[in-house]
């Protein structure tokens, strides 16, 4: 259960932004790791500063979608708790606070470089678009999920300067994919016959449908993990991060399942098999990258 907080504090238009969403722009920080420049300052200067970028940017599409989705979380068991479902923040406050955010970010993008700028702008334009449209078009709403996630990705290839791989887009498509049709079917899990009333869209979903979707994926994303492991890098060892891979699919995959699941947006915060996972991937990654 969520504390409430007052209308107005401090505490409401943090939650009202989301930090704990933040995880998600990880995927900006891909660039600097994979581009071998994770160990010279400016390069992770800026990709960090990307991500901070993004973090607003992301913030200000959450603030923004409260409100033009007000009426739908107040009819969902967790989402009625938001800032401005809940009455908490108003929804003149709650937008002001997404123009703030979106300008700040979009600024603090195009300093660090112009193509992480055109990536923020891109990154906004597609929300508004999903936003409007494709959020109700099933498949497409996913496709449409994926896609912010591959810009995010681009984004941080841009704030080093680095060539990009197809492997980046191919790689981080698929898993988010998947990640995309796991919450869809957490969504129909934990609303079961009110899930149509939240969004439309999840009248054209069945949660069979949606674990076939799901295990596609899941092949798709292993097989092309190790074929870029043996491909892009002229030794084997890369290799041994695939075991990461598969247990960590894997072991969302079964978190998502397992008595309906959680919210797959906050797993990663809440799973510690998971978090140690994601560690030992990034240690064996830096090893083989930077020391082999």
């Amino acid at each position: 259960m969520q504390a409430k907080v007052k209308r107005g504090t401090v505490g409401a238009y943090l939650h009202l932004a989301r930090p704990k969403q933040w995880t998600k722009n990880g995927f900006v920080l891909a660039g600097v790791v994979f581009s071998e420049e994770a160990l010279l300052l400016p390069s992770v200067v800026s990709a960090l500063l990307a991500f901070v970028a993004f973090c607003a940017l992301s913030s200000s599409v959450y603030a923004a979608n409260d409100v033009l989705d007000v009426e739908e979380d107040r009819l969902h068991p967790l989402k009625k708790l938001r800032p401005v479902a809940s009455g908490e923040v108003s929804a003149g406050a709650a937008i002001a606070l997404a123009a703030i955010l979106a300008a700040g970010g979009l600024a603090l993008a195009f300093a660090v470089d112009v193509g992480v700028g055109l990536a923020g702008l891109a990154y906004l334009v597609l929300q508004a678009v999903y936003t409007t449209f494709l959020k109700h078009m099933a498949i497409l709403d996913v496709m449409s999920i994926s896609g912010g996630f591959v810009i995010r990705a681009l984004a941080g290839v841009a704030a080093v300067d680095s060539p990009v791989s197809p492997w980046l887009i191919v790689c981080t498509g698929l898993l988010t994919l998947f990640l995309g049709f796991s919450k869809r079917r957490h969504e129909l899990a934990a609303l079961g016959g009110g899930a149509a009333g939240h969004r439309k869209n999840l009248q054209d979903y069945s949660v069979p449908m949606l674990d076939e979707m799901m295990n596609i994926m899941v092949s798709a994303t292993i097989i092309a993990y190790t074929i870029y492991t043996f491909t892009v890098y002229d030794d084997v060892y890369m290799m041994a991060s695939i075991p990461f891979v598969i247990y960590g699919v894997f072991r969302y995959m079964l978190l998502v399942h397992r008595d309906g699941g959680n919210n797959p947006d906050v797993l990663l915060l809440q799973d510690r098999p998971l978090q140690v996972t994601l560690l030992l991937w990034l240690v064996v990654v830096m090893t083989v990258i930077y020391v082999l």
